[in-house]
């Protein structure tokens, strides 16, 4: 079987050197070729285009920033789905909102290429050690033929159900740590303008029922000021924006999701963008930081 991969950045890259780590073979391609060169050699050859790489593949994995990027690859001038074989395989592993994935699948079975969306849930410790959550939206079928591969890189594959379902769930998901996270840095906040320190804060409040369990990885980074991306905080914000339009096109209200959602682009006009989401915190509780009110 011959793998492709495409798109090589915090996640992709040790998504693809797991697959290497397991003894296959990649084609790959990336628009900045520099940040493929750590997995070329015996098990990684660089493809020009993503074009050229699909007349190579049978299955092809695309892990892109966001539906544009996504579709540029797949249809755009030397985009890839009009060169693969018939009845290879697409898993698109990118987080993308599943009208974009259902209309992808579309063009695909125009061309008799198979279609899966997979997109992941872990950061990039995660995505290093092989412990990755799959979504999967894919026939049977296609779910059996690259379920070993998915193992290669994650521990967790969760059959959503047919073509969207899988960045349907992706969307719940992301919407749940975006907001998680945001609340939080704002109840750290308050109590900090009231007179808490944060080490009693984060003493009291992790480990309980009122904080997501997912917010105990973040407190070195908020303690230390170093909020080194694993997860960068544009690409939540791009996530809670593609759950908004999700929601939109549902007819569902997400207003909460909504505001969160411009939280995280205010964070991102301070300079926050490239940071680990959990950079909020240091956007509510430092950059607007409000004077204490003054005694009568």
């Amino acid at each position: 079987m011959n793998i492709g991969f495409i798109g090589l950045g915090i996640m992709g890259s040790r998504m693809a050197a797991n697959l290497q780590k397991q003894g296959h073979s990649l084609v790959l391609f990336n628009r900045t070729r520099a940040k493929a060169e750590p997995l070329l050699g015996p098990c990684g050859t660089f493809s020009d285009s993503p074009a050229k790489l699909a007349e190579q593949v049978d299955v092809l994995f695309t892990m892109l920033a966001n539906p544009d990027a996504v579709e540029q690859a797949a249809v755009g001038p030397d985009g890839f789905l009009n060169r693969l074989r018939p009845n290879a395989l697409w898993v698109d592993c990118s987080s993308v909102n599943p009208s974009f994935s259902r209309k992808m699948g579309a063009e695909a079975a125009r061309r008799e290429i198979h279609f899966v969306d997979a997109p992941v849930t872990g950061s990039a410790v995660p995505a290093a050690e092989a412990k990755l959550t799959f979504w999967v939206g894919a026939a049977p079928d296609d779910l059996e033929t690259i379920s070993p591969l998915l193992l290669c890189m994650g521990n967790t594959i969760v059959h959503t159900g047919g073509q969207g379902t899988g960045t349907s769930m992706k969307m719940v998901v992301n919407l749940l740590l975006g907001t998680g996270m945001a609340a939080f840095a704002e109840a750290m906040a308050l109590g900090e303008a009231l007179g808490l320190s944060s080490k009693m804060l984060f003493d009291s409040l992790l480990g309980t029922p009122a904080v997501a369990p997912f917010l105990a990885s973040k407190r070195e980074k908020i303690e230390r000021g170093n909020y080194e991306a694993e997860f960068p905080l544009r690409w939540m914000q791009k996530d809670m924006h593609l759950a908004s339009v999700s929601g939109y096109e549902s007819g569902v209200a997400i207003p909460v999701a909504n505001a969160v959602k411009e939280l995280y682009r205010l964070a991102m006009r301070e300079g926050h963008a490239t940071q680990d989401f959990s950079a909020v915190y240091d956007y509510l509780t430092t950059t607007h930081k409000s004077p204490a009110p003054a005694k009568a």
